[in-house]
């Protein structure tokens, strides 16, 4: 979840991390703080966000340092509990993304050291440990303390008295190695250090690293040194700009005709008639699919949803869709299944720990995910990427389209291995697929009804998203948007589950989204939508353009380009981001950066 940033180069230190937590943001910001190296440990840190660290922050001289932006977990939001955190004797500074599962005995056993706190964090307890073991060699002292610590961690560390190196280690939370010229970087994501450099270094589980600015050390959990090899990342600097967007959600939002572009490119071909992964994929969609568990959280556990309708209705082939975070726990772990991992960030430690479990039980893995070289795609069978680009709004926008993209690429590609699509249906899907961009591009070019209806909805105190089939998920993931950053209440249902429940919170001013296609439950769906309008609430429709009838039944409809066919949850799900974003900014609300979210869920 937090943020970390480490330096060592010849530019100003302090001027790096502020650029990196900028981009770090995303992950946490209850708090943030700097520490450079000019002879001592110069330290400074605040509540609240970068951008009032950076206005505050004294003018810092040195080469060398660490930065971190906060999601609380130990001890409360605060001065004191900011990172970087400081050993005793303020030789030795930490910054750490994670959770140090003993930190309580530790801290105990330390404290009957005559060592002194002043926080209420495990991090604290990480830089005190390395204090107590260090003599005279940092990484050897940070090599003997995580030895000791269970839980996981992403850790950086800096002394007074070795001016010249960064020490980072890992278990269970990202951490990356940035490879320049005459300079290196640490950072938990690509993004804080995509400015300086495109070449990068994954630490794996139990490894260490030693940052000089001409040299990179990569340990083993043995302490022997590794060969490791730089990866070249493919992502544009500028595409975690905002490029003239008042937000990075709006921005993205609209990236999403390119976005779909990427996913298709080298995978759908029109010429070939085909649709076509790398051969360790190829090998395990072929491989005598009789059943699929999906893991996933949040955002992907609705395109988890989302699939599960094309890959039956494709396939015949069962899937279950399960939260990570119950799948690693109770899920049943047939080893006949193919396991989906979804994660965005590839570093999702409930669909970690899912994966860890499914490939003990003997299961073959699949990772969707947007982040090449992620622990996701290290540790599973095989992978596709997204192809996204990077995403800086907390809210996932054009990532869930690009999963659900992906997903319905798999879908086919199994019903072809099973002959349950045959070559001209194929080949339709591929027409359909190759219009998506510009139908998309047709929708944001005609949202200017979306700016009335957010009007309409922006004072409502609680909102119900409904939907049939494959838009049952979107209306999840709908209501689900609108929550997290505008933070009225919302909750998406199956519409004909209404009258089973949800019925005695519908009043006259909960407005009421219906998501209709012509599909088999049309008429069902109108059905909803009078019993809707029956207890007295306004109902805003999303409808086909060709349905000529919508108007009949609701107050207002919002339109998507009719010939979508299969594909008509791309627009759907551009048209409910839309909503929510605008509905959001009319409230002022902090778009990018919605309280007590992060990013990437790195802990459990």
């Amino acid at each position: 979840m937090c943020g970390i940033i480490g330096y060592n180069g010849f530019r100003d230190a302090d001027k790096v991390l502020i650029k990196g937590l900028k981009r770090l943001e995303y992950r946490g910001y209850d708090s943030a703080g700097i520490c450079v190296i000019d002879k001592k440990l110069k330290i400074y840190k605040d509540t609240g966000e970068i951008s009032k660290l950076e206005k505050n922050i004294p003018s810092f001289k040195g080469d060398i340092g660490i930065g971190h932006t906060r999601w609380a977990t130990h001890g409360a939001v605060n001065k004191i509990n900011a990172h970087p955190q400081l050993s005793d004797d303020k030789k030795i500074a930490v910054i750490h993304n994670g959770i140090i599962e003993n930190f309580k005995i530790l801290k105990e056993d330390l404290k009957n050291k005559g060592i002194k706190f002043k926080s209420q964090t495990d991090t604290e307890v990480i830089a005190n440990l390395i204090k107590y073991n260090y003599k005279g060699n940092l990484e050897n002292a940070v090599y003997s303390s995580i030895k000791k610590i269970k839980g996981s961690y992403a850790i950086a560390a800096v002394c007074e008295d070795e001016p010249d190196k960064i020490v980072g280690a890992r278990n269970e939370s990202p951490l990356i190695i940035g490879v320049g010229d005459n300079e290196n970087f640490l950072a938990s994501d690509i993004t804080a250090i995509l400015k300086f450099t495109n070449r990068v270094i994954y630490l794996n589980d139990g490894e260490m690293c030693v940052i000089a600015k001409d040299e990179v050390t990569v340990f083993d959990e043995k302490k022997k040194k590794l060969d490791r090899q730089e990866q070249m990342i493919n992502w544009n600097f500028k595409d975690a700009e905002k490029s003239g967007f008042p937000h990075f959600m709006l921005k993205e939002i609209y990236d999403q005709p390119d976005t779909i572009n990427q996913v298709l490119r080298g995978r759908v071909s029109e010429i070939n008639r085909n649709i076509e992964f790398n051969e360790n994929v190829e090998d395990l969609l072929k491989n005598g699919v009789d059943s699929i568990n999906i893991v996933a959280c949040g955002t992907s556990y609705y395109s988890g949803l989302v699939a599960k309708y094309h890959i039956e209705q494709f396939t015949k082939t069962p899937v279950i869709v399960e939260f990570s975070s119950e799948y690693r726990y109770f899920g049943t772990k047939n080893k006949n299944s193919l396991v989906i991992g979804i994660t965005q960030s590839g570093e999702t430690a409930d669909t970690l720990g899912a994966l860890r479990e499914a490939k003990k039980s003997g299961c073959r893995t699949l990772v969707v995910t947007n982040v090449t070289g992620s622990t996701a795609t290290r540790i599973s069978d095989a992978y596709i990427l997204t192809q996204s680009g990077p995403e800086i709004g907390v809210a996932a926008t054009k990532t869930f389209t690009a999963q659900i993209l992906v997903l319905f690429l798999i879908a086919l590609k199994i019903g072809v291995n099973k002959n349950e699509i045959g070559p001209g249906e194929l080949y339709k899907h591929i027409l359909d697929l190759k219009e998506l961009s510009r139908i998309v591009r047709e929708v944001l070019e005609n949202s200017n009804k979306i700016l009335d209806i957010a009007y309409l909805l922006k004072n409502a105190k609680s909102i119900f998203y409904i939907g049939r089939g494959v838009n049952y998920p979107l209306a999840l993931e709908g209501a689900l948007k609108l929550k997290e950053i505008s933070y009225i209440h919302a909750e998406g249902f199956a519409a004909g589950e209404l009258k089973h429940g949800p019925f005695a919170l519908l009043t006259k001013i909960t407005p009421v989204i219906a998501i209709v296609t012509k599909d088999s439950t049309y008429d069902k769906m109108i059905t909803s939508i009078g019993e809707v309008k029956a207890r007295g609430p306004q109902v805003i429709s999303i409808a086909d353009e060709d349905d000529i009838e919508i108007e009949k039944y609701a107050d207002f409809v919002i339109r998507f380009p009719s010939n979508t066919r299969h594909l008509s949850f791309i627009p759907i799900i551009v048209i409910l981001q839309l909503i929510a974003y605008h509905v959001a900014d009319m409230k002022h609300c902090s778009i990018d950066k919605p309280r007590n979210l992060a990013k990437s869920v790195t802990v459990e």
